[in-house]
């Protein structure tokens, strides 16, 4: 690969057509700006810290005030090298920083210091599914880069304020080619990309806090026709907002063609409660920029040794662990995909796979019950629910499902009490549930003859079901389970259940 890396420069012939928009195929590229998980800035080792205080986080060395030199973050540069080890990419032996030259109220120096012809990272892709269908998203390159402060224009009627914080918080900025096709796959590989990112541990991955930010790159054109003038989404900070932005301006888009307007480059904001792009400023190019290598700073030299060393160190990645899945417990793909959404699922899942739970059923209960449970307890995490349900109490509860000591249905009101509690109490997590089930009393009836006796009252007091069943309505069949589990208490298995009527009635 060529040290030097252009971006969007690709012309897409010959790459997979997605479904069109109105006769036009949207084409679709990002940029996002991961903010990278260390404690000090990327030049200087003021905090990093989020809510500070306005402007107590901005050291002169973020200010480049007279005399200060900035000295590069070792733990930056470690981070960039995990992502780029992570998405299969070509970590640079020896990549540059250069200065970019904007100026904004918000950007101190007057220039942004970040890389331009030799990136740190090189090459990737993000593999995610959609539906069923596997997607590919090509990377460009990932590098380092300094944020800039922010603007604050809510509290200042007429004015602006400036907080400087956030300027010299460290940036890695991952773009890709245009080979995206639609809004749901570009909130696709949004998604997988901030799983990435904060599996490894690179980055929190809050959107809220602007540490996960995506610029959305949006053209159309013509089946097979030459790329379109693309206009930048900025700062798309939630999935929904992403999706519903793109949408929007694809339609603009297309509507400004059909009227015989041509699309002008231009860097657009999107307003939610509108539902609609704006744009703020024309787009500039990379030579408006007035890129040059930063005096300041040597070149970034990165060892193969260190490399090795950083990769012995990270844990295996979501695909990997769920291709393991897949070989090792008989899961679908998409199950497997599910299950590595998150570190924290993945790890309890295993756990209560080695404490005795079956992998199919767990799957299920992870993705149902648990899921549920989530959703309707606010600002809950996965971390936190372990800290309820230990995973040995989920697997104790699996195994008396699959044992048919209890029923799925019962497993439920089980599952309940298990949110409840961890039952550290108790010597086993077995002896847990047991007693939760001989509480309750929801252990199942596997006593064969006591179950024949009811199926066989419920059979003479149900006539009627029974004679509509052999002239050939399936349907009978069912009404006679729902008389039995409902003399049973619930309790009946219900696979016995249907045996046993089958058997009795031919």
């Amino acid at each position: 690969m060529s040290e030097t890396v252009n971006t969007f420069e690709t012309q897409q012939r010959g790459r997979p057509t997605g479904p069109l928009v109105s006769g036009y195929e949207v084409i679709i590229g990002f940029e996002t700006h991961a903010q990278l998980s260390t404690q000090s800035k990327i030049f200087s080792r003021a905090s990093t810290a989020f809510g500070a205080e306005p402007n107590t986080q901005a050291c002169p060395v973020d200010l480049a005030l007279p005399g200060t030199l900035p000295v590069m973050n070792k733990g930056a540069v470690e981070r960039a090298i995990q992502f780029g080890l992570a998405i299969g990419s070509h970590i640079a032996p020896r990549s540059i920083f250069a200065r970019k030259n904007y100026f904004y109220p918000d950007l101190p120096k007057g220039y942004q210091i970040s890389q331009f012809e030799i990136p740190v990272v090189q090459g990737g892709q993000v593999e995610f599914f959609l539906g069923n269908e596997k997607k590919t998203v090509r990377l460009v390159r990932a590098h380092l880069e300094e944020d800039a402060g922010k603007s604050l224009h809510e509290d200042f009627v007429g004015q602006t304020g400036i907080d400087l914080n956030r300027a010299g918080t460290p940036l890695l900025e991952i773009v890709t080619e245009p080979d995206m096709r639609s809004s749901a796959e570009a909130v696709a590989y949004a998604k997988e990309l901030h799983k990435i990112v904060t599996w490894i541990g690179i980055c929190d991955g809050n959107m809220q806090e602007g540490s996960f930010r995506c610029d959305a790159h949006v053209s159309v054109r013509k089946p097979g026709g030459e790329l379109g003038t693309r206009r930048e989404i900025k700062n798309l900070n939630s999935f929904k907002f992403m999706q519903q932005a793109i949408d929007y301006e694809v339609r603009w888009q297309i509507e400004q063609i059909e009227d015989g307007h041509a699309i002008q480059q231009a860097t657009v904001l999107f307003n939610p409660d509108t539902g609609e792009t704006r744009a703020m400023r024309t787009k500039e190019d990379a030579a408006d920029y007035r890129y040059f290598p930063d005096p300041d700073l040597p070149p970034l030299m990165i060892t193969d040794g260190w490399v090795e060393q950083i990769r012995a160190q990270m844990w295996d990645l979501p695909r990997v662990m769920a291709a393991e899945f897949v070989r090792d417990y008989g899961l679908s793909e998409k199950e497997a995909s599910a299950l590595t959404q998150n570190k924290a699922t993945a790890l309890y899942f295993v756990s209560a796979v080695h404490a005795g739970g079956q992998p199919k059923l767990l799957s299920n209960w992870i993705m149902g019950e648990v899921s549920k449970w989530l959703n309707a307890v606010e600002d809950h995490t996965f971390v936190e629910f372990a800290e309820f349900v230990p995973a040995r109490n989920l697997a104790a509860l699996i195994i008396r499902i699959a044992d048919n000591t209890i029923s799925s249905s019962a497993g439920k009101a089980v599952f309940v009490e298990l949110t409840h509690a961890p039952g550290t109490q108790f010597e086993t997590a077995l002896a847990y549930i047991d007693s939760i089930i001989e509480s309750k009393g929801l252990k199942q009836m596997n006593d064969s003859s006591e179950l024949e006796k009811i199926v066989d009252d419920v059979l003479a007091a149900n006539p009627k079901n029974v004679e509509e069943y052999k002239a050939g309505n399936t349907k009978a069949l069912n009404a006679l389970v729902g008389q039995i589990m409902k003399a049973s208490k619930g309790k009946a298995n219900p696979q016995q259940v249907n045996d046993l009527l089958r058997q009795k009635l031919g």
